[in-house]
């Protein structure tokens, strides 16, 4: 009777242990850390269209810095960017090419109707930069078949009309940047463009491209998108011809903000900032 009682509380003990370890085991499992993978997160950027080559090749780059996030870019003039944006359209963070179209969008500017003629404020606090500085170049098509040397020369060439100009429209940057060049010569715009010696494009690309056909003699763009497209470039306007040429960016209220705000700061650290540099840009912060 001695060696059944024995033999039981034996066997009593061994099941114990058993389930123990069944717990102990279990408790681990339940215990392990997460993958720590965060979730995935779509990022719609809205940036000017002389930004298009240098923001693709660091989307590639910051895949290894956020591999969550998916970046969507609509690249465009800066005016019809903004007029997309104050119709609704989904962006999380805004690049433009000019000050004017961010300032009709920020708030601290509210109470002036003419940098903010609408009032709004769609602007996330605090978020606005001056990011890049461009440069307002003269280019030419491949051989330069009408000799042009600078801006000087261009100005009396227009005014003899024995030269065709490409330039952007009146509410692209660029275009506008033409314009006060054309004040700071004293040339009559709509007395060039009666005389012919004048042809739009809806955005710098298209400026660019009418040079790089050689559809005229010459264009006004930016020292970036001429890099790219590989065309020589004959002089740069100064600070007193046009302004600076800087690009502002700031997120945009009610969508990704946080995400949006670490592309931003990515946008300025030096791996991203030697991609704008190797095309022109320069820091502007």
């Amino acid at each position: 009777m001695k060696k059944m009682t024995a033999l039981l509380l034996a066997l009593t003990l061994a099941l114990s242990l058993t389930a123990c370890g069944q717990k102990a085991e279990q408790t681990t499992v339940q215990e392990e850390p997460e993958s720590g993978e965060a979730e995935p997160v779509e990022l719609v950027v809205f940036a000017a269209a002389s930004m298009t080559e240098t923001l693709t090749e660091i989307a590639d780059l910051y895949k290894n810095t956020a591999p969550n996030v998916t970046l969507t870019f609509n690249f465009g003039s800066s005016g019809t960017l903004l007029t997309q944006i104050e119709e609704g359209a989904e962006c999380d963070l805004f690049i433009s090419a000019a000050s004017t179209q961010m300032n009709a969008l920020d708030g601290t500017l509210a109470q002036d109707a003419e940098k903010n003629p609408d009032g709004l404020d769609m602007l996330v606090p605090g978020s606005r930069i001056d990011l890049l500085e461009n440069k307002v170049t003269l280019a030419v098509p491949e051989g330069n078949p009408k000799g042009i040397e600078s801006f000087d020369q261009l100005a009396q060439l227009l005014a003899d009309g024995a030269v065709f100009l490409a330039m952007g429209n009146s509410d692209v940057p660029v275009g506008q940047y033409t314009q006060k060049i054309f004040a700071y010569y004293g040339l009559d715009e709509a007395a060039l463009a009666e005389a012919g010696v004048l042809t739009y494009g809806s955005d710098v690309k298209e400026v660019t491209t009418q040079v790089s056909e050689a559809a005229v003699d010459c264009g006004v763009i930016y020292a970036t998108d001429a890099f790219s497209a590989g065309l020589t470039v004959v002089d740069s306007a100064t600070p007193e011809m046009c302004g600076q040429v800087i690009y502002p960016a700031a997120v945009i209220q009610g969508g990704n903000e946080e995400a949006a705000q670490a592309f931003l700061d990515y946008l300025q650290t030096d791996e991203a900032m030697a991609v704008f540099e190797s095309v022109g840009f320069s820091p502007a912060f």
